[in-house]
């Protein structure tokens, strides 16, 4: 009995398994905490921004 079928699956669902487990990584060479005040610094640049479009009448 051969097995050809069931180690095509097996490769397939590895397959998918990893390009799930890489796709919610990030490959910025920054760590979390690096990451996480940088989107913060981000964040606040873009409300000012915001609030500066909002003072001069802008819609």
């Amino acid at each position: 009995m051969t097995r050809g079928n069931q180690r095509d699956q097996a490769r397939e669902k590895n397959q998918k398994k990893q390009a799930d487990k890489e796709k919610g990584q990030r490959d910025d060479g920054m760590s979390h905490a690096q990451r996480k005040d940088k989107d913060a610094e981000n964040m606040r640049l873009k409300q000012q921004a915001a609030e500066a479009k909002k003072a001069a009448g802008g819609s």
